[in-house]
């Protein structure tokens, strides 16, 4: 914090707890304790005091700043000789008009707020007028909290009658610890849950309806700072849309027929039913349920293959009679 040699600087000792609890000490009062005497206090954050012999300073913040922070910046003459022609800049810009006010005011700074400030003026008296510039002062604004993200727990992908949890997830420095946030809740550009201090989001039983696009917001009390978190995608499957597809080229059974090869060309083998012919009754068209008329493909498939061997079978039969009936004859006639 930059202090004019020629000014009073006054400094403070604040603490949260008790005052008995803490105390401020010089140099030279802690120089002769011992190092039992500090274990009941508590130390404040160290500040760099720079003192200056220059006719203009620019005093601003001592402490770190965050985004969504106060900040004053004054500037300030040797022994508050009044000033005209006040002017604030920042990174070699100014940041207004020229005017005979000392301070600048920030309401809420960002992050893009950082820079080198200075201040320029021109002193009524003593001397001639001269215009007159402080030296340059850097602040840096710290992120408050980095963007939320939303998690889903157990998972995103969801069976219809799961809970599930979403968790709004980010941090506060430790400088800003005892800082609230309130977290709010969206889906597919709806709200779902207004600000509020818990940080999750139940659904006790979800639905192929809670699928879609969910994310989250966290800002402060004062909603000077507000950050929304990049989307998660939730789906929920209902249990007759996760189930396995049926198998469609199931395996076929053997054929019981023997390994002899027909004696007899194809074509002279008797024509293969038709689905049709078997039953019209059980035609595949009045079948809705398509695992259904799968199963009955298969079982008309395999009643086609009953058939071609009966037929074969019986061709077999009509033959070997034949041959039974030649066979006595021409013994008869020998």
């Amino acid at each position: 914090m930059p202090s004019s040699a020629a000014g009073f600087l006054q400094m403070q000792c604040e603490a949260a707890a008790r005052a008995e609890e803490h105390s401020c000490h010089s140099a030279d009062a802690g120089a002769g304790a011992s190092e039992a005497d500090f274990r009941s206090y508590s130390f404040s954050q160290p500040f760099h005091l720079i003192v200056s012999y220059d006719w203009l300073i620019l005093q601003g913040p001592a402490k770190p700043v965050f985004e969504g922070d106060p900040v004053v910046l004054h500037c300030r003459a040797w022994q508050d000789w009044p000033l005209t022609q006040v002017t604030f800049y920042r990174d070699g810009s100014a940041l207004g008009p020229t005017g005979p006010s000392r301070d600048f005011s920030i309401a809420a700074v960002q992050e893009a707020d950082s820079g080198n400030y200075h201040c320029s003026g021109v002193f009524r008296s003593p001397g001639s007028g001269s215009l007159e510039t402080a030296s340059a002062v850097a602040i840096t604004v710290q992120e408050l909290f980095p963007a939320p993200v939303l998690r889903a727990t157990p998972s995103a992908e969801l069976q219809e009658g799961s809970p599930v949890t979403l968790t709004c997830q980010t941090k506060l420095p430790l400088q800003r610890s005892a800082a609230r946030l309130l977290f709010s809740f969206y889906k597919d550009g709806r709200m779902m849950r207004s600000k509020g201090l818990s940080a999750e989001f139940q659904l006790p039983t979800v639905s192929e309806a809670h699928s879609g696009s969910y994310w989250c917001e966290a800002a402060t009390e004062d909603n000077q700072v507000w950050k929304q978190s990049p989307q998660l995608e939730l789906r929920v499957q209902s249990p007759s849309s996760s189930a396995a597809p049926p198998t469609l080229n199931p395996p076929q059974p053997k054929s019981a027929a023997p390994d002899t090869a027909p004696t007899e060309p194809l074509e002279s083998r008797p024509p293969l039913p038709t689905p049709s012919a078997v039953d019209p009754g059980f035609s595949p068209l009045a079948v809705p349920d398509p695992h259904l008329h799968h199963q009955m493909n298969t079982l008309l498939k395999h009643m086609q293959d009953v058939r071609a061997l009966l037929g074969h079978l019986l061709m077999e039969l009509r033959e070997l009679s034949g041959r039974l009936k030649t066979g006595p004859a021409k013994s008869q006639a020998q």
